[in-house]
């Protein structure tokens, strides 16, 4: 197993770590529902699915048999 010839300082770790960061979701608005939701997601509001402000799924109608 490989092993550090030398110790490695922790300024020079930490610069390493500089490129991975946290990043904030973005958070989009349906425009039919006014709901917030993650940017290419699809989302459920009151039994029903929407993805770009339309109705994909929904659970509200009863089955007829």
């Amino acid at each position: 197993m490989a092993h550090p010839k030398r110790k490695i300082s922790k300024t020079r770790r930490d610069k390493r770590r500089t490129h991975y960061k946290a990043t904030v979701p973005q958070i989009a608005t349906d425009p039919t529902t006014g709901e917030a939701h993650l940017y290419h997601r699809a989302h459920w509001f009151e039994g029903k699915l929407y993805y770009r402000g339309q109705v994909i799924i929904d659970n509200t109608e009863e089955e007829v048999a």
